[in-house]
């Protein structure tokens, strides 16, 4: 039997979810991760060190955010594997769903997110000509790619982790639990930032064992755990 680690990337700064705001923590970088999303790979780390002795494959998408996450979570292994990048993880592209969106709406999540669910129903809903580049079939498609090339390498004995993006890492539980597409935004909006998922490969396939789990980064004073 054979484990995947699902992990969402760390907080990242607004122009990651194309959002200009002045005050925005670039610390990281355009798109990458703010100081709290340092601490959050770091502890999520921490937490899959103190489960799991060694990583044998590690892949991420090729948004900073996710590979920032990676390398941060990656730190707390001896002799880690080497990276792989599969842009077949990245997220849907937020800017073209969610359309204009300032950064005042941005900071009231709120309002951000109800913008985000139209979007999502309606790119979810629109056909081939109708919505962003890329349709909702293409982003379920290359998701079940990418999940069954890090399921392969998932054979007996081996411990693959996946740094992505909420919508991708639902997307992949939707299909595995066969929820309708147009309820797999709901997944999505719960989870936080740096949360583990763990799902098992055998000879049945693949099987979620833990959902967004977030423990590491909260306590009774609110932790480090964020949505967004």
């Amino acid at each position: 039997m054979g484990v995947i680690y699902l992990v969402r990337h760390g907080q990242a700064n607004a122009l990651a979810y194309g959002i200009d705001d002045a005050s925005t923590d670039v610390s990281n970088g355009p798109g990458g991760l703010t100081r709290v999303g340092d601490m959050q790979a770091k502890l999520t780390g921490a937490a899959l060190a103190g489960q799991v002795e060694a990583i044998t494959a590690a892949i991420s998408g090729d948004l900073p955010r996710q590979q920032q996450t990676l390398a941060g979570v990656l730190a707390a292994f001896d002799n880690p594997p080497t990276p792989t990048v599969d842009a077949d993880w990245n997220e849907y592209e937020l800017p073209a769903l969610v359309g204009s969106a300032s950064a005042e709406l941005f900071r009231d999540g709120r309002s951000y997110q109800r913008q985000l669910d139209a979007g999502l129903a309606h790119w979810i809903s629109a056909d081939e000509t109708d919505g962003p580049d890329e349709t909702y079939a293409h982003f379920s498609g290359r998701i079940s790619d990418a999940a069954a090339r890090a399921a392969e390498l998932a054979g007996s004995g081996q411990t693959v982790l996946v740094v992505s993006s909420a919508g991708s890492i639902t997307q992949w539980i939707a299909q595995l639990w066969e929820i309708p597409a147009q309820r797999w935004p709901a997944m999505a909006r719960t989870m936080v930032n740096a949360s583990i998922t763990k799902l098992i490969v055998g000879r049945s396939g693949v099987s979620l064992v833990s959902f967004n789990e977030h423990g590491h980064l909260a306590d009774r004073e609110g932790g480090v755990s964020t949505f967004r």
